[in-house]
């Protein structure tokens, strides 16, 4: 399995952490279905993966249940090359370090293959479901699993949940020659990506990132196209991407938002963000949303 991110992506289907990623080495499951026997264990510590070292890169470890301390029993949740895939979630920073190799999952060039880093990235998601599914939102009574699906019951007042995953909205925005890039108070400095956010009550996806680019920004666009999507496990958003016209306006950043925005031309772009995200690809893929306008 090659290691790292691949220079482009034939669609955003194939970014990482979406299913088309793993699809050949990973099959989901649900807990319930657990065949027993050995398998491999996909370690998690928080947002790293832990592996072994094989000839030819990293590997899930196999065999019996590694010597590590965890938050929580096993979870079987599918099948990684043909064997029993089962998650740990560890509490001991210091152990694993000293057993295993680390792997931070936001890491800008991670030593992983593709496959094996969206599955790291599925394991967060269901980490999340599993953590914030325990009890019922409306009642409180501790839930149970439906046979055969991640979602839950509630026996006492019958409601059923299921996988909470909240949309997001960005976009590339072009205007010319040029196209809009911003950067977050938090982000590094020098380091640019586009405009996002969260699909609010009752918004289209479309009216989102319309509005997202009015309120930190300042600036109006129109002409709307919907590019792809990509599952985003930090920790459960699935971005939807477009690309935008820009129409009027100065820009006027919403500070609490953003510390910088401005237009750059393609021969002079900032530090970009790792080929792992859709903000990337859309980027990566400016030279034909300016040449088709």
């Amino acid at each position: 399995m090659k290691i790292g991110f691949p220079e482009d992506y034939p669609s955003p289907d194939a970014l990482p952490f979406n299913h088309e990623s793993l699809e050949t080495d990973f099959q989901l499951s649900t807990p319930d279905q657990d065949p027993g026997g050995s398998g491999v264990w996909l370690l998690l510590l928080g947002q790293k993966l832990l592996t072994v070292s094989g000839e030819n890169g990293p590997l899930l470890p196999t065999g019996n249940i590694p010597p590590v301390k965890q938050n929580e029993p096993p979870l079987y949740i599918g099948h990684w090359q043909g064997l029993p895939c089962r998650m740990i979630v560890l509490t001991d920073d210091d152990q694993a370090a000293a057993s295993f190799e680390l792997h931070s999952l936001r890491a800008r060039a991670p030593q992983l293959p593709l496959a094996m880093l969206s599955l790291a990235g599925l394991g967060l998601m269901i980490q999340h479901w599993e953590k914030s599914s325990r009890c019922c939102g409306s009642c409180g009574t501790e839930l149970t699993r439906l046979s055969k699906e991640w979602g839950k019951e509630c026996k006492a007042c019958g409601n059923h949940h299921f996988p909470r995953i909240h949309p997001c909205v960005i976009g590339l925005v072009v205007k010319g020659h040029e196209i809009l890039l911003v950067r977050k108070p938090e982000w590094a400095d020098g380091r640019f990506g586009l405009v996002a956010g969260f699909v609010e009550f009752g918004e289209s996806l479309e009216g989102a990132m319309v509005r997202e680019i009015a309120e930190e920004t300042g600036i109006q666009v129109d002409n709307l196209r919907y590019i792809g999507s990509q599952s985003w496990p930090f920790p459960s958003q699935l971005m939807t991407g477009f690309v935008a016209d820009y129409v009027a306006g100065e820009l006027k950043l919403q500070e609490d938002e953003l510390a910088e925005a401005d237009w750059y031309a393609l021969d002079r772009l900032p530090i970009l963000p790792p080929r792992r995200s859709i903000a990337r690809y859309l980027i990566d893929q400016a030279e034909k949303y300016l040449k088709n306008r």
